[in-house]
C-alpha cells in the first residue's frame, strides 16, 4: 500500500470489531485491524497516525485476559471502546470492577462536561454491551458522560489524546455514533482523510505495474464481483499483458455468460480467453446427484480445462486472486505480503506454480463494488449478488443436466426480474431460484402434470454468517409464482422458503 494516514484497530475478539474499521473508511481514512496479540509491535513498527481499542467478550479483571503495552501508544490519539475504555482506565491506574447492574442494549447517557468528545450530540442514545465498568478514571482524566447505571460512560485526557467510550458508537443503534468518531478521528486525532476508491486504483495500479514489470498475469473471470472488479483493475494497469480466463461451464445465471464476454471482450477489449466447456461439465456430473460429489467434480474440470489449454497459458508470470480483506483477517494474517509464492492451491496443476498477487486485498465488498463502478464495469455486474464457485449446480437438487439447469435459469430470471422492478431487491443479500429433485401432481389446462417444484429463497445479511428471509409482499409472490408456471416448461409447483440461517444454510447444497 502507498502511504495514507492509518487508524489501527486493535481487537479484543469484540463482535463488531470489522464494523469499527468499516466506519473509518467511511470517513475516508484507511483503517486495519490487528490482533491484541501482535498489536504492540505492529504499532511500533508502522507509527500508526491513531488507534483504536475493541469490544471484547472478556474481563480485564479474569488472568489471561487479553491486554496490550500502552506504553507502545505515546503520542498516538487513541479511543477505548467498551472493553477498550476498560483497559485503559485498568492498566492507567483507575478501577473496575464487575458490576451488578449490567448494561445491554439501549441508553441514554448524561454528558458531565460541555467541551467533551461526547457532549452536544444530536442524541445521548447508545448502545451498551457490558457486565465490567469503570468505576474510578485514571489520575488525568475526567469523567465525561454517565448513565444511571454506569457512573463511567466516557473519560478522556486531552493533554494525551486519550479518549474511552463504555458503549459502542460503530454500530447503528447509536444514532449519533459517527459523530463521535468523526470527531475523535478529525477534531482531535488532526487526520485530514485521504483514503478514497480513487486513490486506491491509483496506487495500485502503480504497484501492480512495479511488481508485474513486463510479465502476464492469468485472470481467472467468472462474471462475479470480486473476479470483474481484479480484472479490470489488471487491463488498467497493464493491458493486454492481464490474459483474462473464462470458462462457460453452462452453468451460471441466464444471460451471465455472453455478459462477461461482452464486457470483457467488447467493453474493455481484454485479451480474453472465452473457453466453452459446457459438454465437459455436463458429461462429468451426468448421473450424479451427491452435492459434494457435484462441487468436486466442478472443481476438477476447471482445473483440466487450464490443462487443455496449458500452451496458451504457460506464459503467465502471476495469478490474480480476488482475496478481501474479510479474507485475510479470517485467514490470521492481517499483515501477510501481497505478493507471494503460490504452490499448487486447490489443486492446480505444476506448471502453475507462478507468483500470487492479490489487488484487492485490502478492500471490502461494498468498497469494491465502488472501484468497479469508477472501472468501468456496468452495474448489473458490479451489484451482483454473491453466486457459489459451483453454479447452479448446487441450486438443481439431484442431477444436473441442461434441462434442469434451463428451468432454474427461467425461473430465476423471473423472480429477480420482478424484484427489481418492484423495488423489492434492495437490501437483499441473495435471491435465486432452486429446482427439488421431486414431482408433484397439479392441474393445467384441465390435464394432469406431474412436475417439479422449485423454490425462491430471498435472505438479508450483512456477512451470510446469519440470514433472515425477506418479507416479500404476497401479492408479488403470486404474479413470480403464476409467471414460473405459465412461462416455465416442466415447473407446476412454487415454493418460498422462509427458513433463517441457522438453522438452515443460505444455498439449498
Amino acid at each position: 500500500m502507498a502511504h495514507h494516514q492509518t487508524v489501527l484497530v486493535v481487537d479484543f475478539g469484540g463482535q463488531y470489531t470489522q464494523l469499527i474499521v468499516r466506519r473509518v473508511r467511511e470517513l475516508g481514512i484507511y483503517s486495519e485491524m490487528v490482533p491484541w496479540t501482535t498489536a504492540a509491535d505492529k504499532i511500533r513498527a508502522e507509527k500508526p497516525d491513531a488507534v483504536i481499542l475493541s469490544g471484547g467478550p472478556r474481563s480485564v479483571l479474569e488472568p489471561g485476559a487479553p491486554d496490550l503495552d500502552f506504553s507502545v501508544l505515546e503520542g498516538i490519539p487513541t479511543l477505548g471502546i467498551c472493553y477498550g475504555q476498560q483497559l485503559m482506565a485498568a492498566r492507567l491506574g483507575g478501577r473496575v470492577e464487575t458490576s451488578n447492574h449490567k448494561e445491554y442494549g439501549h441508553r441514554v447517557f448524561t454528558p458531565a462536561a460541555g467541551d467533551s468528545l461526547v457532549s452536544g450530540l444530536a442524541s445521548n442514545e447508545v448502545w451498551m454491551s457490558h457486565g465490567d465498568q469503570v468505576l474510578e478514571a485514571p489520575t488525568g482524566y475526567r469523567v465525561t458522560a454517565s448513565t444511571d447505571s454506569c457512573p463511567v460512560a466516557a473519560i478522556e485526557n486531552l493533554a494525551q489524546k486519550r479518549f474511552g467510550v463504555q458503549f459502542h458508537p460503530e454500530v447503528t443503534h447509536t444514532p449519533d455514533g459517527r459523530t463521535v468518531l468523526k470527531r475523535f478521528l478529525f477534531d482531535y486525532a488532526g487526520l485530514k482523510g485521504d483514503w478514497t476508491s480513487e486513490s486506491f486504483i491509483e496506487d495500485q495500479i502503480a504497484a501492480i505495474r512495479q511488481t508485474v514489470g513486463e510479465g502476464k498475469v492469468l485472470c481467472a473471470v467468472s462474471g462475479g464481483v470480486d473476479s470483474s472488479v481484479m480484472a479490470a483493475l489488471l487491463i488498467q494497469a497493464i493491458g493486454e499483458r492481464a490474459v483474462c480466463v473464462f470458462v462457460d461451464h453452462g452453468l451460471l445465471r441466464k444471460g451471465e455468460a455472453e455478459q462477461v464476454v461482452e464486457t470483457f471482450g467488447g467493453h474493455f477489449h481484454a485479451n480474453l480467453k472465452a473457453f466453452e466447456e459446457k459438454e465437459r461439465f455436463f458429461g462429468a456430473l451426468a448421473g450424479v446427484t451427491d452435492p459434494e460429489r457435484k462441487r468436486k467434480i466442478i472443481g476438477e474440470n476447471f482445473v483440466r480445462v487450464f490443462e487443455d489449454h496449458a500452451n496458451e497459458l504457460r506464459d503467465c508470470d502471476f495469478l490474480a486472486q480476488g482475496t478481501l480483506y474479510p479474507d485475510v483477517i479470517e485467514s490470521g494474517s492481517p499483515t501477510a505480503a501481497k505478493i507471494k509464492t503460490h504452490h499448487n492451491v486447490g489443486g492446480l496443476p505444476d506448471w502453475m506454480r507462478m507468483k500470487l498477487i492479490e489487488p484487492l486485498r485490502w478492500l471490502f465488498k461494498d468498497e469494491v463494488r465502488n472501484v468497479g463502478r469508477l472501472l468501468g464495469l456496468p452495474e448489473e455486474m458490479v451489484e451482483r449478488e454473491p453466486f457459489p464457485g459451483p453454479g447452479l449446480g448446487v441450486r438443481i437438487l439431484g442431477e444436473v443436466t441442461r434441462e434442469r439447469v434451463r428451468m432454474v435459469q427461467e425461473a430465476d430470471w423471473i423472480f429477480r426480474s420482478e424484484l427489481r422492478s418492484r423495488g423489492l431487491h434492495k437490501g437483499i443479500w441473495q435471491s435465486y431460484a432452486a429446482l427439488l429433485d421431486v414431482r408433484s401432481v397439479g392441474v393445467m389446462g384441465d390435464e394432469r402434470t406431474y412436475e417439479q417444484p422449485i423454490v425462491l429463497r430471498a435472505v438479508q445479511s450483512e456477512d451470510a454468517m446469519t440470514a433472515r428471509a425477506v418479507n416479500i409482499p404476497f401479492d408479488a409472490l403470486e404474479v413470480i409464482a403464476s409467471r414460473i408456471v405459465n412461462e416455465v416448461d416442466g415447473v407446476n409447483r412454487v415454493f418460498y422458503d422462509l427458513t433463517s440461517k441457522p438453522p438452515a444454510t443460505i444455498e439449498l447444497e
